[in-house]
């Protein structure tokens, strides 16, 4: 049994690093209900967005504009986005985990986050760009990423852009996600479920539900002026939501994850004090019990 000495360095050991937890959850925390406010904020104009596309698709054709146009996949880039820091659980390994699967000769990536960053250099996957953002981004900080990949799937460097990112669900479940960017698919959604390029395997026209209009639409000046400016736009506000998303799933996980290294440390420290007890009884008893034998002998 361990002396009472070390039992006591190791209680106040675990009980600065419970303070250390404690206050790294109360951050998080902080943090997390304003990201969950934005990822959450988004999601209705994106849902509206998507059904101004959904309306148009029976009056326009896929070569109508080059973000719509389908290829041969010879080439995908894959928008990976992970935290910059640690301590969020395994958020980052499941992401991880499932780029693991891509093939390392057709894909290319672009990282946010530094977990994703040192994992593709690791790796040995060719990354053509890697981004740090802030905790709570902005729609201008996040254009120059959605830009580049809208640059390398125009100039035809790749014919297929997806987007590998742990969806927000709620403070308890983030679940990774792989979805298809570009070309643009215009279907209405139903919700997106974790399967891999679920969106890719879908038809791109669906029609339009019972009762809604289906009139002749006019495009003023033109269709192409239309289309050049509402897809661009669409694929930066989709991007920028996706990373919204990332942000609460991150700050979310690393305050659950704070919160159970706190609530095990303070388990540790009762398990330490019952066991310092215990310790210090015993040392009692046998100087009790010496101190008698002694007796015993003088007498």
């Amino acid at each position: 049994m361990p002396n009472t000495r070390d039992i006591r360095r190791r209680i106040k050991s675990v009980k600065s690093t419970a303070q250390i937890t404690k206050a790294m959850e109360m951050v998080a925390a902080s943090k997390m209900r304003r990201a969950q406010q934005a990822a959450t904020a988004g999601r209705p104009y994106g849902e509206v967005l998507n059904d101004v596309l959904v309306s148009l698709c029976d009056h326009i054709d896929e070569e109508a504009h080059p973000l719509l146009a389908r290829r041969d996949v010879k080439k995908t880039l894959v928008l990976l986005l992970t935290s910059d820091k640690g301590l969020c659980g395994a958020l980052n390994t499941h992401v991880l985990r499932d780029a693991a699967l891509l093939d390392h000769q057709s894909t290319l990536f672009i990282a946010l986050g530094r977990k994703g960053s040192a994992f593709l250099q690791r790796t040995g996957y060719r990354m053509i760009a890697d981004f740090s953002l802030p905790d709570h981004p902005t729609s201008a900080q996040t254009k120059p990423i959605s830009q580049l990949c809208l640059d390398q799937f125009l100039s035809g460097a790749v014919d297929r852009v997806t987007i590998l990112y742990p969806k927000f669900i709620n403070t308890l479940i983030q679940r990774p996600l792989h979805l298809q960017l570009l070309p643009i698919t215009m279907e209405r959604k139903s919700g997106e479920t974790p399967s891999a390029l679920a969106s890719s395997t879908s038809s791109s026209r669906k029609a339009l539900p019972d009762g809604e209009a289906t009139g002749e639409y006019l495009f003023e000046p033109t269709v192409e002026s239309v289309l050049d400016a509402i897809l661009p736009y669409s694929f930066h506000f989709e991007v920028f939501q996706k990373i919204l998303e990332e942000r609460a799933s991150e700050q979310s996980a690393r305050m659950v994850a704070m919160k159970a290294a706190t609530d095990n440390a303070k388990k540790l420290v009762k398990d330490l004090t019952l066991e310092y007890n215990k310790a210090r009884q015993a040392s009692i008893t046998t100087e009790l019990l010496e101190i008698t034998t002694a007796q015993m002998v003088l007498n």
